[in-house]
């Protein structure tokens, strides 16, 4: 958020408790704060409010809750994406750009990701007793499957972190196809590169042009 204010963009945000940002924030001129999700609007409310935007990011997550992890909506992060999908699908500016924070744990079948026995064993467990898995999962295929790569008006990128922390400053971080680490020996991702990198996506047509279409996965650069 912070980052795409200072390189001036101007943000909409849609959230439900408006205090977790900062005062700063807040009463930026360039910002503006919906209280209330994409899910609990209408089509025709969302669809007045991303008029002419250019980059949408989707950074939902299900909260670390019993209720949060089995409640409703179990579908969260997909039924999400496909509204706003829908809402920008009549765009009649240049494409919208899509941006979906995922996981590393969800495989691009495009390139058909390989991984170990043991690996495919707990996704498969996760996928079937975790709902929040099988959420990012759907969440990620609609927009490679359904949206696909020809689309005439929107264009996406999943951004796939692994093991996320919290970090005060940017710091040197690396993008790939496909991930170099495995489930039993994860990397690390800090959050603040996570958003860095998502900024760049919308401000920087370069990198745009290099991952739209793709899912890539970012890492904190090891020493």
């Amino acid at each position: 958020m912070n980052q795409l204010l200072e390189k001036g963009h101007e943000v909409k945000a849609f959230a439900r408790n408006i205090t977790k940002f900062s005062t700063e924030i807040i009463t930026h001129k360039k910002f503006d704060v919906i209280g209330t999700s994409v899910l609990d609007m209408s089509e025709e409310e969302l669809e007045n409010h991303t008029k002419g935007c250019d980059a949408i990011v989707s950074t939902l997550g299900h909260n670390l809750s019993f209720k949060g992890m089995f409640g409703n909506p179990r579908q969260l992060v997909t039924d999400s994406i496909k509204k706003l999908c829908k809402v920008s699908e009549n765009t009649k500016n240049k494409p919208v750009k899509i941006i979906l924070m995922n996981t590393v744990g969800c495989k691009n079948e495009d390139l058909k990701e390989k991984v170990s026995f043991f690996e495919n064993c707990v996704f498969f467990l996760l996928r079937y007793l975790i709902p929040p898995h099988s959420d990012n999962e759907n969440a990620a295929n609609y927009l490679r499957t359904l949206i696909g790569q020809n689309h005439s008006n929107i264009e996406w990128v999943a951004v796939r972190p692994d093991s996320l922390i919290n970090e005060e400053e940017i710091s040197p971080y690396t993008t790939h196809s496909s991930p170099i680490h495995t489930l039993f020996k994860p990397g690390k991702t800090s959050r603040i590169n996570v958003a860095h990198f998502i900024s760049e996506l919308i401000s920087n047509e370069k990198i745009w042009i290099e991952w739209k279409g793709k899912m890539p996965v970012i890492y904190n650069k090891e020493d």
